[in-house]
């Protein structure tokens, strides 16, 4: 099965969780070891990525591990045009649609696109919304971020997205964020669109992640909470809590 169809078919049944890992924290034989806690817990799907550090060598050693280690599809949660491996199952192909620059909006991917065709990767089209603070990413990718007040804006931005034919709506607050996105923010965008919405950052506990959840989150991410924490029962209650179990 495809990894959209495999992720398509999970949303249809109720919220998914997905743990995102950077291979630039942390060597392949931990990335695997965490996937297997994380499969444990109850996630659904391994991103693979980061802002900064991420290299193909790095990503090809690190899905390899968590094949191993896991079985969970891997999805590359690519950070630039230069860091592809076909060791993945399938790559976001994003565009980061609030940057300020072109080259995060479509010139990265144009650039990529015809070796990630040739790698045989499947790719999943998804529109990237960064969202007040945006840390690091909305950094690198140059962001305008749409403030926390700012619904209508990201209205707009997913509406936009999904007339552009993306299969998926994400709203990223940022690895490491103090805050999510606010819950009225998910539930309006969840409103007006019809794909799919993921919404990431800043999500570290139970209550935070079943807020995200009761808001229409379709996904939800945590990455930066699972590479630091050890505690299997206080994973396994945030994975529980993003999809309702």
């Amino acid at each position: 099965m495809a990894v959209k169809e495999y992720l398509l078919e999970k949303m249809s049944r109720g919220t998914i969780h997905l743990a995102l890992l950077d291979p630039d924290k942390q060597s392949p034989a931990d990335a695997g070891a965490i996937a297997a806690r994380m499969k444990a817990a109850g996630t659904d799907a391994i991103m693979i990525g980061g802002s900064t550090g991420v290299t193909s060598e790095n990503l090809g050693a690190t899905a390899r591990a968590i094949r191993e280690a896991s079985g969970l599809p891997t999805i590359h949660f690519p950070g630039g045009p230069r860091e592809l491996s076909p060791e993945v199952d399938s790559i976001f192909f994003m565009s980061m649609v609030n940057s300020r620059d072109p080259f995060w909006i479509i010139r990265a991917q144009a650039g990529a696109a015809a070796y990630i065709k040739k790698l045989g990767v499947e790719t999943i089209s998804l529109g990237y919304i960064i969202v007040e603070p945006g840390m690091r990413v909305g950094e690198v990718g140059n962001a305008d971020p749409v403030k926390r007040g700012e619904t209508d804006k990201a209205v707009g931005y997913a509406l936009a997205s999904e007339m552009l034919g993306m299969d998926l709506v994400y709203l990223e607050a940022g690895s490491g964020a103090d805050a999510p996105v606010p819950p009225e923010m998910i539930a309006a965008v969840k409103k007006a669109i019809g794909v799919p919405l993921i919404v990431g950052g800043g999500i570290r506990t139970p209550e935070a992640a079943e807020a995200a959840r009761k808001a229409g989150a379709d996904a939800i991410v945590t990455g930066t909470f699972i590479e630091c924490c050890s505690d299997g029962l206080l994973l396994k209650s945030v994975v529980d809590a993003s999809k309702g179990a």
